[in-house]
């Protein structure tokens, strides 16, 4: 028989259960089932001019990633799509990086600003979200092609208009990355500092350290969660970009969303463009949980 207080945990876990209710129905029918639907495809065989065969199971597109079929249909080892992965993840890491190196500095000047002004710069931090991306990417194309802004502009310290080739190129998309996903790395870092005890600094001052050590053994630790928010934020979206490598990669520079695009699309081999999904899927999947593992474990030895 139930006591009293066993009937109202009971009751209290049933009124939890119903307000998650709804959101845990949302990433069932949004996230979980896509992903289901996506897995399943990429066991399929794919049909003539698209689309798959239903209920004809098949492991040839996980083949297909490292190999391909030779004229005797023997099967040959194929680094094309592993050079895809490799640029994908040296832009993303690159990207990531980058954002870094200028968004914790920026987050930093932020934060040591008045109330007002600082009000202000963080306006306009978020002024590039108010227009579309595809239209800044068309901006930037007109900004790096040969003869535009940029390729003028180094003209005037004898730089021959067009050496450079800038737009079409791994530079461009990099350039592209770095300015799209720049707020996402300085929002978080300035969160962080702003919550920060700056007499903790002060104090570091006061034992004698210089503004170095006080920031190496003050404020990046404490700015510590932010960053890795920031990369999170940067890495995972600028790994699996689409619309920036296809206009200022010009088709040149791949990258796995052009890759599994191509697959879907002129390919006619959704098998294969699900299992790349699936395999860039896992991926992160595992770097985020191998992050989250190694940052409980310090938090523990901590």
């Amino acid at each position: 028989m139930s006591t009293p207080r066993q009937l109202a945990e009971r009751r209290q876990l049933l009124r939890r259960l119903g307000l998650i209710a709804p959101g845990m129905a949302v990433l069932a029918v949004f996230l979980v089932a896509p992903l289901a639907i996506m897995l399943l495809v990429s066991f399929l065989q794919p049909g003539e001019y698209g689309g798959v065969k239903w209920g004809q199971y098949s492991l040839e597109a996980y083949v297909n990633f490292l190999y391909e079929r030779d004229f005797d249909d023997s099967l040959v080892f194929n680094t094309d799509y592993l050079g895809i992965f490799q640029r994908s993840f040296w832009l993303a890491v690159t990207t990531t990086v980058g954002c870094l190196l200028i968004g914790f500095p920026t987050a930093l000047y932020l934060a040591l600003q008045s109330e007002r002004k600082r009000n202000l710069l963080l306006f306009l931090v978020t002024v590039p979200f108010w227009t579309n991306l595809l239209v800044r990417v068309y901006a930037w194309m007109l900004l790096l092609r040969n003869g535009g802004l940029v390729d003028s502009g180094l003209g005037v310290f004898g730089v021959p208009e067009g050496s450079l080739g800038l737009l079409y190129s791994n530079t461009a998309v990099m350039i592209g990355l770095l300015y799209s996903f720049l707020p996402f790395m300085v929002l978080p870092i300035y969160t962080s500092l702003e919550k920060l005890d700056w007499r903790l600094v002060e104090a570091a001052f006061d034992l004698g350290a210089n503004r170095w050590q006080a920031l190496k053994r003050v404020i990046l630790p404490l700015a510590l969660p932010g960053m890795l928010a920031g990369a999170t934020l940067v890495f995972i979206p600028a790994l699996g970009n689409y619309i920036i490598p296809e206009l200022l990669g010009g088709g040149k520079a791949l990258m796995i969303g052009n890759l599994i695009q191509l697959q879907f699309g002129s390919g006619h081999n959704w098998p294969l463009g699900a299992a790349l999904a699936f395999s860039l899927f896992s991926l992160v999947l595992l770097a985020l949980l191998f992050n989250g593992l190694r940052q409980r474990g310090q938090e523990v030895r901590g």
